[in-house]
Order: structure tokens, then C-alpha cells, then sequence
């Protein structure tokens, strides 16, 4: 049995290759008609190398509605980071289009894709990328200003996203006062401060260890749950892709049969 049908929905097999609820139509659009909030339609994306190109993404399709995270798996080298650069506008596909809700990226200039970016996707990574020298506070207030935020009403929602993530009492800390998994919930209220419809996750559990890994995951599935966000995974980690709503792997750039989802977690 997969974690969707314990939930109460069949989980099927869906044109992309993701396992989704019969709720979701084979657009990826829900039936309230809102725009999922990540479709990638042929995706690829290859690298010159001496001697030729390496081909790392191969003409990928998936859609991903709002509440939804997908985990995606595979091997490495396999394309995840590539697939989440791409999906996050960081990088430009050879061919295909990146539909974040509305607005099609692949369109818009490097300025542009910038300014969406800032304002509509959060980024969570490895390493938490956190500024030494400013206070957890601080560094989440980052992605606000950058959007237009006001300092008062940056702080005040870097404040809520940290309460969110647990560390309300840690925001006058700087990151080497803070342990690992501490780092990386502010790394995630940092990507949340924006409210964004759409969170990029590349293994954001890698360097942690096995209960702030835990913890970690438990938080990223609330936000989908709860919140009503889409969260995007690159991951090894087989507790995060068991809380999962979804699996996706990719092998050699190329979509293949998701892993099933089972509903006994470990």
C-alpha cells in the first residue's frame, strides 16, 4: 500500500512518472483550476565536455501542485542538483519551459527571472550558506529586503518564519553560536520568509546528523501540509522521502518508475 492510499487517496501513476492523488488532474493543475506551482515540460540540459557534450537532463516532465513534496532520488550525477537549478531559475535549459505558477521563466531575462526569484521561490542547500557575521535574524531578513521589504516588516517576518521553524529564541545568535541543525532551520526560515509558493530542497539534510536529519524532514513535509506550499527534495535520505507525498528518480537524466511509497514509515 503507498502513503497516498493509506492517506485515502489511490495513488496512480501519473503521464510524468510521479505518483499522485486522483485529485490532481494529468495537468498538474488542481480542480479549483489554480496553476500548479512548478510544471517542467521537456526539459533539457546538457554540458559541452572535451571531446563532446554530457547530456544530464533528457526531456524531464513533471508537475508539482501546491501542498504536494516531492522527494526526488537517484544516484549521483544523475541530474537532481541540474533539475533543481533549472526549476529554480538559476539555470537555463536547452530546451523546454519552466512554469513557476503562472510565469513562464524560460521567457523572462536574467534580471527578471532575479527579481521572480526573490520574491516567489526559496532555496534550501547542503550547506546553509549563512553570512558569519550577521545574527540568525539578520540573515533571514536577507530575501525580504532584497524583495522590497521594508526593514520593519522584514524583521517582523523573519521573526514569524524563525518562530515557525523553532529558533525564536536564537535570532540574536550568529551561525558559529548555533549547532548544525539549527543552521539549517534557519537555512529553511531564511527560504520561507517570502512565502513562497515553491521550495527548493538540494539534500538539505546531508550534513546533518540523524535526529536534527528528523527533525528536518518533519519540518519541510508541515510546510506542504500545513501551509499549503510545494517543496521540491533532492534527496538520499530514505526518512524524508518516506514522509514524502511522492517520489520522482531520475537515472542518467531520464525519468524512470518512481519507488513506491509504503505506508509503515520507518
Amino acid at each position: 500500500m503507498s502513503r497516498r492510499e493509506a492517506d485515502g487517496g489511490a495513488a496512480v501513476p501519473a503521464a510524468d512518472g510521479i505518483r499522485t492523488r486522483t485529485d490532481e488532474n494529468p495537468s498538474g493543475e488542481r480542480r479549483t483550476g489554480a496553476p500548479a506551482a512548478l510544471r517542467l515540460v521537456g526539459i533539457e540540459k546538457a554540458y559541452p565536455m572535451p571531446g563532446g557534450k554530457l547530456e544530464v537532463l533528457r526531456g524531464v516532465d513533471l508537475t508539482v501542485p501546491r501542498g504536494m513534496i516531492l522527494a526526488i532520488l537517484g544516484a549521483s550525477g544523475a541530474g537532481k542538483s541540474t533539475l533543481l537549478h533549472v526549476a529554480g531559475g538559476l539555470d537555463r535549459p536547452d530546451a523546454g519551459s519552466v512554469w513557476v505558477d503562472d510565469r513562464d521563466l524560460t521567457s523572462l531575462d536574467r534580471e527578471s527571472i532575479a527579481r521572480f526569484r526573490a520574491r516567489r521561490l526559496g532555496f534550501v542547500f547542503q550547506f546553509h550558506h549563512l553570512l558569519p557575521e550577521f545574527t540568525a535574524l539578520e540573515n533571514v531578513m536577507l530575501p525580504a529586503l532584497w524583495a522590497g521589504a521594508s526593514e520593519s516588516a522584514a524583521r517582523e517576518r523573519a521573526k514569524d518564519s524563525l518562530l515557525r521553524v523553532g529558533l525564536a529564541e536564537r535570532w540574536t545568535h550568529r551561525p558559529s553560536q548555533l549547532s548544525g541543525g539549527e543552521q539549517q532551520r534557519v537555512a529553511v526560515a531564511r527560504a520561507i520568509v517570502n512565502r513562497p509558493d515553491l521550495i527548493l530542497a538540494d539534500e538539505p539534510s546531508g550534513n546533518l546528523d540523524r535526529e536534527n536529519a528528523q527533525r528536518l524532514a518533519e519540518l519541510l513535509v508541515s510546510l506542504a501540509t500545513e501551509n499549503g506550499q510545494a517543496v521540491v527534495v533532492a534527496t538520499h535520505n530514505e526518512r524524508l522521502a518516506s514522509l514524502a507525498s511522492a517520489v520522482l528518480v531520475l537515472d542518467g537524466g531520464r525519468v524512470r518508475e518512481p519507488l513506491p511509497m509504503e505506508a509503515e514509515r520507518p
